[in-house]
């Protein structure tokens, strides 16, 4: 006879039951195995087709990029002078001109879509992005104590106090936040960012009111835009992006698990402390690339992240190439847009993104494309 319980229950299997450790058919409570709970597609598509269709759109804004502008430019012409060596007018035109300006909005479009997404799930903050956070306001106020104290005047002078002033921010902002009970928790980095923000902005104005020089070379940086950059500034920034790429993506199982809250990342056996240094520095370096080579342009540090999410779910791995692609789309067509909007001038890539961006972003909320 078998063993019964107190209840007079049989402890053996009843004819239904699954075995230990097996899942049912159905569907049943058997342990699952790591690394499958996330789901392989996301709206009916593969995570591959979405890539592959996102990488398929930031071609067309790099063709767009090189071919509006003043004049626009047949697909044959933008060939024959990146491949074949033009010698015309439009060939340098192209070379010299649309073509490292494009590279530029490729450099910084990433930098920003890529830091947003890191600061995001480091606060866990729907709202977080570089300028929210301090990290943009602090380049502008180190380019500004150049161009008022130091004299600096050209904009290949300007990018390493830019990238100074954001890595100090950045600084400034983990330091007040981590002090005290709880260290760094979301609501302290973002009160430390808005109250560093602040002070950074009444820096600006308190320099610019005063120096009447100093604002007439400034503004033109503070809107953030692609014109007048050249293959240099490329040259000198982008060995900072891809430190700061590496970093973040070094931080992005730990970003995964900080999602689910900081108790629970350290039962998976993460340390917290860990991946927010390293994903808060990779963010920063993120940053002060981009404010170096664009100026402090808005929105794609804190829509990109939420169109990136719309299409990727929730896993870093999966988020953070996707913003690194998307980022470059909105900010070159920005561009191209800003470009046209009011010939023969151009309207700043800066403000075009706001303009273009900020009504999608809306309508994207509207329709609960982002997730909670």
């Amino acid at each position: 006879m078998p063993a019964t319980a107190p209840s007079g229950v049989p402890l053996s299997r009843g004819a239904g039951a699954p075995a230990p450790g097996r899942r049912s058919r159905a569907g049943g409570s058997g342990p699952r195995r790591e690394g499958r709970t996330e789901p392989r597609r996301v709206g009916g598509l593969s995570f591959l087709t979405r890539l592959l269709l996102v990488a398929l759109a930031l071609a067309g804004a790099v063709v767009l990029s090189l071919a509006v502008g003043s004049r626009t430019l047949p697909p044959a012409e933008i060939w024959d002078a990146l491949l074949r060596g033009g010698d015309g007018t439009t060939a340098q035109v192209i070379r010299e001109m649309r073509l490292p300006r494009t590279l530029v909005g490729l450099l910084a479009g990433a930098a920003l879509g890529v830091a947003g997404a890191v600061l995001q799930g480091l606060t866990r903050n729907p709202i977080a992005e570089p300028g929210i956070l301090g990290l943009a306001q602090g380049a502008s106020a180190a380019v500004v104590i150049a161009i008022a104290f130091l004299g600096v005047q050209t904009l290949l002078g300007w990018i390493w106090f830019a990238f100074a002033g954001a890595g100090v921010a950045a600084v400034a902002v983990y330091a007040i936040a981590s002090r005290g009970r709880g260290g760094a928790s979301p609501v302290k980095l973002a009160l430390a960012g808005a109250a560093i923000n602040a002070l950074l902005a009444s820096l600006i104005a308190g320099v610019l009111t005063t120096r009447s020089a100093t604002l007439d070379q400034f503004r033109f940086w503070q809107i953030g835009s692609l014109t007048g950059r050249d293959a240099e500034v490329l040259a000198r920034l982008w060995p900072f992006l891809v430190i700061g790429l590496i970093l973040v993506l070094a931080s992005s199982r730990g970003l995964d698990a900080l999602a689910l809250g900081e108790d629970v990342a350290r039962g998976l056996g993460r340390n917290v402390a860990a991946v927010r240094i390293c994903g808060g520095l990779g963010a920063a370096v993120l940053t002060g690339t981009a404010v170096a080579a664009a100026g402090p342009i808005a929105f794609v540090g804190l829509a990109v992240p939420h169109l990136a999410r719309a299409l990727s779910g929730p896993s870093h791995r999966r988020l953070l190439p996707l913003a690194a692609l998307l980022g470059p789309v909105v900010l070159l067509v920005a561009d191209v847009v800003g470009r046209i909007v009011l010939p023969p001038s151009e309207v700043p890539a800066g403000v075009m993104t706001a303009l273009i961006g900020v009504p999608f972003l809306i309508a994207l909320v509207r329709r609960s494309g982002v997730g909670s």
